[in-house]
């Protein structure tokens, strides 16, 4: 099946949503795909419509006037047939014809049941947002290890707190409003554990003072801890998890400032359950095989570069949200619409947004960004973590690949031995596991190359696909150029 539109948007959460609103308004016939069950994306994650009434979200979601004002505009727009929602449709492959851009997805509302669906516009906006980023330690793939993203995603998708008893750690503010929602569902919070110190938001006091709602808010996350009397635990990481069958303690360490654990200082805290995310690390799976020029964001991640428009350096091709360093919400819905805008100038449509809006959202963009640079800096990765870390500690989970043996291949660089985690890949089959080194990969490159910014695999194939849809497309002779070896990796 194909369709055309004058716009594809992927993804759906406030980038996405934002930029498809806002090309509406201009009139523009858009086509939304994501591969979740709703739109909003993890920021706005919520039950599913038949369990809503069912699932307390109360204290959850920030933003929810907007939120609703989005889905109101979306569903006028569908309404008038300028908009084709599809949820459950992962996308695969994009590719880049004469005219515009074909963009392969399956459609997966019938699991396992699979459609192949094919999608065509001039013009493409990719907004896929970004994952936790992990760091491996002793014991983390104990089951009851998630990440700290995975027990917000099971708080809000279905009232679930993964445990009675949870040790958070990591580094980052997204530690506090996961913290603050398990306390007040009843879970017992031993500690959260802050790898950086916090005083380092003094080195750049500007862009916090300038945005007085994130430290309203993280005042209020911190009355909350406080109300339920949760340790906050600054210069602290977990360096290890215990337990047989599943996690039943964790040890924690107090930090020298390179991040190495302070001999003396550990101890054991029991829990059920453990949360730990170290930032997150941009979703650029659809962008790479376009051949977008990327940058530096400054937190240790590669991300995609744009102009003062969002365009990409690839002609029609425009990103979004944390594709392009992650920043928030607010900064997303803010890249959205700026997107949204520059794809309507660029087709020679009048703007949506009048000019003072408009000079606003510039402002949002250019303030929030600020504060991300600010962030990425006050709360990076330590930079003796890997002294946290046994040889036999596994960093690849699919392969089974352990500390030590990703350390030989870096040891062996003066007879060829790796530089990079794409040669560690090669070496020891870190990677080349059912996740295709979205959680191993971040790692392996900070053990081997951490002071270079991490860029993902190019992969031809960014999700698995059944062989039958495939075979739909190769019948049709549809098939993307270069997918035949890439199906059989």
């Amino acid at each position: 099946m194909s369709e055309t539109a004058d716009l594809v948007v992927v993804g759906a959460g406030p980038a996405g949503l934002a930029a498809a609103a806002t090309a509406l308004t201009g009139g523009l016939r858009v086509t939304l795909v994501d591969s979740g069950g709703a739109v909003g994306g993890q920021y706005w994650r919520h039950p599913p419509d038949h369990a809503r009434t069912a699932i307390p979200t109360t204290g959850l979601h920030h933003g929810l006037r907007e939120y609703r004002a989005l889905r109101r505009a979306l569903s006028a727009a569908g309404a008038r047939d300028r908009l084709d929602l599809r949820l459950a449709h992962h996308v695969w492959s994009v590719t880049r014809d004469g005219d515009g851009f074909t963009v392969h997805t399956v459609d997966r509302r019938r699991a396992p049941q699979e459609t192949a669906v094919v999608l065509r516009a001039p013009r493409l906006l990719v907004a896929t947002g970004a994952y936790d980023r992990q760091l491996p330690f002793p014991g983390w793939d104990l089951p009851g290890v998630l990440t700290v993203g995975g027990l917000q995603a099971l708080l809000k998708g279905g009232g679930v707190v993964a445990g009675s008893r949870v040790a958070l750690g990591g580094t980052g503010p997204f530690l506090l409003p996961v913290a603050a929602a398990l306390a007040d569902r009843g879970a017992e919070v031993a500690a959260v554990c802050e790898a950086a110190d916090p005083r380092a938001w003094l080195r750049s006091p500007g862009p916090l003072l300038r945005n007085p709602a994130k430290w309203a808010e993280g005042a209020r996350y911190g009355a909350t801890l406080a109300r339920h009397r949760v340790p906050f635990r600054p210069r602290t990481a977990i360096v290890a998890a215990e337990g047989t069958d599943r996690v039943s303690s964790v040890r924690i360490a107090s930090l020298a400032p390179d991040g190495s654990p302070r001999p003396g200082t550990e101890r054991r805290v029991e829990v059920d359950a453990v949360g730990v995310g170290w930032g997150f690390a941009p979703q650029l799976d659809l962008l790479l095989p376009l051949g977008c020029d990327l940058t530096d964001s400054g937190d240790g991640n590669a991300v995609v570069a744009v102009d003062a428009g969002q365009r990409t350096t690839v002609p029609g091709l425009y990103a979004a949200g944390e594709v392009c360093g992650v920043g928030g919400a607010r900064l997303s819905l803010a890249e959205g619409r700026l997107a949204a805008e520059s794809v309507l100038a660029d087709g020679g449509a009048a703007p949506a947004l009048g000019r003072k809006r408009l000079a606003a959202v510039r402002a949002t963009v250019n303030g929030q960004r600020a504060f991300a640079r600010a962030m990425g800096r006050a709360h990076p990765i330590p930079p003796a973590w890997p002294r946290w870390l046994t040889d036999d500690t596994v960093v690849c989970r699919c392969e089974e690949v352990t500390a030590g043996t990703v350390r030989a291949a870096r040891a062996a660089r003066a007879d060829g031995g790796a530089h990079d985690h794409r040669q560690v890949k090669q070496l020891t089959r870190a990677g080349m596991g059912w996740c295709q080194g979205r959680i191993c990969g971040p790692a392996v490159h900070c053990l081997v190359a951490p002071r270079q910014a991490y860029t993902p695999t190019e992969r031809l194939i960014a999700t698995p696909v059944t062989l039958g849809a495939l075979a739909d497309l190769d019948q049709a002779g549809r098939t993307p150029e270069g997918t035949e070896g890439a199906a059989h990796e």
